[in-house]
C-alpha cells in the first residue's frame, strides 16, 4: 500500500498538505494524536477509527503509534481550479462520480475520460474509491495526466457546476436515451455508484436524464462501460458539429 506509518511522518504529511485519501487512527490513541487530529480536521482528511489489531494488519506488523495515513498516488486539485481549467478549454467536460467504490471502476472511467477528452473528474471524500495504486493500474496511467478533486457534498459543488454554466446530464436508465439527446458543452456528466445508481439529490440537479439502450434481459451496465459510452457519444456529436456531413 502507498502509506505512511507513525505519528511524526503523519504529522509532516499533514503539515506539508500532501495528498491523502484517508487517516487510519487506532480507538483510544490517547492525546499523542491530537495535534495530527486537528490537522486532519482542517484539511477535510476522512479518518477512520479501527482497533489496534486492524491497524497491525494493515501496516503488515511495522510501528505505526497508533496512526496510519493512506497516500493518494497522484495529487488531488481544488474544486475551483478544476472548473476553471475546464472552462478554459473549447469544450470543457467534466466527470462527476456518485460514489462509485470499486478502484477497476474508478480507473477505467479515469482512462476512458482521458481518451475523451476531459478536463477531469469529481469525487467525493467518503464512500469513494481514492486514488491508490489499484486505481493508478486499472486506468494504465491516466491517474497522472487526468485531474482529480474530491469534496465533501457532491450535491452542493452539482449546483456550483450549473451556476458556472455546466449543463447537468446524468447517466440513468429512466432517462431519454442518450443517441437522441444534443449533448452540448460545458457539460458534466454523473454516473452514479455500482449497486444504486444516482442519488435522489444530484438526479434532482441534473439537467437531462440519459439512458443505454440495452437488448435481452441485461437491463443496466457497469459504471465504468456506461461512463464510456456516454463520453464517447459526446465526442462522436463534437466531431459531427466540427465536421458535418455532406
Amino acid at each position: 500500500m502507498n502509506q505512511i506509518e507513525g505519528r511524526n511522518p503523519v504529522l509532516e504529511a499533514l503539515r506539508a498538505q500532501a495528498a491523502i485519501n484517508k487517516l487510519f487512527v487506532q480507538k483510544q490513541a490517547g492525546g499523542g494524536i491530537r495535534q495530527i487530529l486537528e490537522l486532519a480536521r482542517q484539511q477535510g482528511v476522512v479518518v477512520v477509527e479501527v482497533e489496534k489489531i486492524i491497524l497491525d494488519r494493515m501496516c503488515e506488523g511495522r510501528p505505526h503509534q497508533g496512526v496510519m495515513a493512506d497516500m493518494a498516488v497522484a495529487s488531488y486539485m481544488e474544486f475551483e481550479e478544476l472548473v476553471g481549467k475546464a472552462l478554459a478549454q473549447p469544450c470543457p467536460l467534466l466527470v462527476v462520480l456518485d460514489h462509485i467504490e470499486d478502484p477497476y471502476n474508478l480507473g477505467a472511467i479515469l482512462r476512458s475520460a482521458a481518451g475523451a477528452g476531459a478536463q477531469g473528474v469529481i469525487i467525493p471524500k467518503r464512500r469513494s474509491a481514492a486514488l491508490s495504486p489499484t486505481v493508478a493500474k486499472a486506468s494504465a496511467g491516466a491517474v497522472m495526466h487526468l485531474p482529480v478533486a474530491r469534496v465533501a457534498n457532491l450535491a452542493q459543488h452539482v449546483a456550483r457546476l450549473k451556476d458556472a454554466g455546466f449543463t447537468v446530464v446524468g447517466a440513468e436508465q429512466s432517462g431519454t436515451v442518450v443517441y437522441d439527446v444534443k449533448l452540448t458543452c460545458p457539460l458534466a456528466l454523473i454516473i452514479g455508484s455500482e449497486d444504486e445508481g444516482i442519488s435522489r439529490l444530484l438526479k434532482e440537479n441534473c439537467d437531462r436524464l440519459v439512458a443505454i439502450p440495452t437488448v435481452g434481459p441485461i437491463g443496466s451496465l457497469n459504471a465504468s462501460v456506461a461512463a464510456g459510452i456516454v463520453l464517447f457519444e459526446v465526442v462522436r456529436q463534437q466531431r459531427a458539429q466540427a465536421t458535418p456531413l455532406d
